[in-house]
């Protein structure tokens, strides 16, 4: 009786491609937590805030802020110009053209560094151009204030996606 056994393989485990497909999983997830780790460690948190009791109370000075702008039936509307580099825009009172002198903050979702800051005083028609850095591909925190902060606008931007922004006053919000 002859027996025949399997023939057996006599390539080294390191040649095959299998033990190399199943150790690639844990490798990519050590590299992926070795980059996490990196980046944990090199980047500051722009969301945590010292004097968060402090922050928390000037929110009532913002609602009446918000109040004041409501009650003034304040308008706001804007796009950036990213050819000529310029941030055109008008604000109305009342469905009129205001002069009132503001200022525009842009504050970047993410990134602190990249803010920005325009005083702005429109003409007798109520428009502003201003000449402005070329903004980011990013969702931007826009508030329009009054040069003495009595007032207050402020909406979200998602440039470039939303070509212009629009803020009005919620005329329910009015005293």
């Amino acid at each position: 009786m002859q027996s025949t056994l399997p023939a057996v393989d006599s390539t080294p485990w390191y040649a095959q491609r299998w033990p190399w497909l199943l150790m690639l999983g844990p490798a990519l997830v050590v590299v992926a937590g070795s980059y996490t780790t990196y980046l944990a460690y090199t980047r500051q948190d722009a969301m945590v805030v010292d004097d968060y009791y402090k922050q928390g109370k000037a929110i009532n000075q913002d609602l009446r802020r918000d109040r004041a702008a409501s009650a003034m039936q304040l308008g706001f509307d804007a796009a950036y110009d990213a050819k000529a580099g310029l941030l055109r825009g008008q604000l109305t009172s009342f469905g009129r053209p205001s002069t009132l002198p503001l200022r525009i903050s842009m504050a970047h979702s993410t990134q602190p560094e990249k803010d920005l800051s325009l005083a702005v005083v429109p003409d007798a028609d109520g428009r502003f151009a201003v000449a402005m850095a070329p903004l980011e591909r990013a969702r931007w925190g826009v508030t329009v204030e009054g040069a003495g902060r009595e007032w207050r606008l402020a909406a979200d931007w998602r440039w470039p996606a939303q070509q212009s922004v629009a803020i009005h006053a919620d005329k329910a919000g009015a005293p």
